[in-house]
């Protein structure tokens, strides 16, 4: 059988005080883990509307964009060369 030995008042205290502490530490933790994740469920959806309007707007992605912009500019390569190539006697 353990025996605890008898605390002074002021132990009492200092003991109660640290209990609060860890306490108030554990809300905090969980506060921000629950702030965390209302952040990534903002930051989600606000992507999913963009992504709505953009479709519904029928505006293309910009990787696609630059695909056929380089696209463009080879096949304005070309015609140059064969315009070249053509003049030549």
């Amino acid at each position: 059988m353990l025996l605890t030995p008898p605390y002074t008042q002021s132990e009492k205290m200092m003991r109660a005080k640290e209990k609060v502490l860890d306490d108030l530490a554990q809300v905090a933790g969980g506060t921000i883990n629950v702030l965390s994740g209302f952040t990534q469920n903002i930051r989600e959806d606000i992507k999913a509307r963009i992504n709505e309007t953009a479709d519904r707007l029928d505006w293309v992605p910009r990787e696609d964009f630059e695909r056929l912009e380089m696209r463009v500019a080879a096949l304005e390569k070309t015609l140059e060369d064969l315009s070249k190539a053509q003049k030549k006697p």
